[in-house]
């Protein structure tokens, strides 16, 4: 998921760079969202993967 949203970063720089503003918005609204997502999972998984049996 970490992959997805460097990906859609870089699409967004890269048609910035060459003036594309619609490509723009849309590729880094993604990136930031898929950034969230994979935020919320990971401390999700660091708070269930601290349960140990006894």
């Amino acid at each position: 998921m970490l992959r997805w949203a460097a990906i859609f970063l870089i699409i967004a720089i890269v048609a910035a760079i060459f003036g594309f503003g619609g490509i723009v918005g849309a590729a880094a609204s993604i990136a930031k969202v898929l950034f969230f997502v994979f935020l919320i999972l990971f401390v999700v998984s660091l708070i269930t993967g601290r349960k140990t049996k006894v």
